[in-house]
């Protein structure tokens, strides 16, 4: 099966990439995994308030993943994979990858205006001759309708 890798978050191009995965999802048969990374917050000296910070910031991650994953299954009724990691975004992502040989294409969405974005930055720089499936890079600017026909 077809499976499209999109990470989210709670911008509105993480929401372009995730309507454009579905889309080609459910025209191919295909899945959709949705990937919600949680920063890795600065370290605390006190342990406690180290722990309730992470444990806030995995509750607002999964918050927005479980919101995504209703919004995709209302329209496409396709029901997603929901991935929640903590960690850096590149080494999230590749180390995912890895584990899920399967994966047909990184699905990302690229800021309307201003940087792409450090995974963008990233998996289409240097090292995008080392991505084990196609890079997709879903512009921000796209409206529904443009998403509907591209998809």
């Amino acid at each position: 099966m077809r499976t499209y890798l999109v990470v989210i978050d709670d911008s509105d191009e993480a929401r372009v990439a995730l309507r454009f995965a579905a889309r080609r999802a459910a025209k191919t048969a295909g899945a959709v995994e949705i990937l919600a990374l949680v920063d890795q917050p600065e370290f605390v000296q006190w342990g406690a308030v180290q722990q309730a910070m992470e444990e806030e910031a995995r509750l607002r991650a999964e918050a927005l993943v479980a919101q995504a994953a209703g919004a995709l299954i209302e329209e496409t009724g396709l029901r997603p994979s929901i991935t929640v990691r903590q960690g850096d975004g590149v080494a999230v992502v590749r180390a995912l990858l890895e584990e899920r040989p399967g994966v047909a294409a990184l699905v990302l969405g690229a800021a309307a205006s201003g940087s792409p974005g450090k995974l963008i930055a990233h998996f289409a720089g240097a090292d995008a001759g080392k991505l084990p499936c196609p890079l997709m890079i879903i512009p921000g600017s796209l409206s529904d309708e443009a998403l509907d026909h591209l998809s």
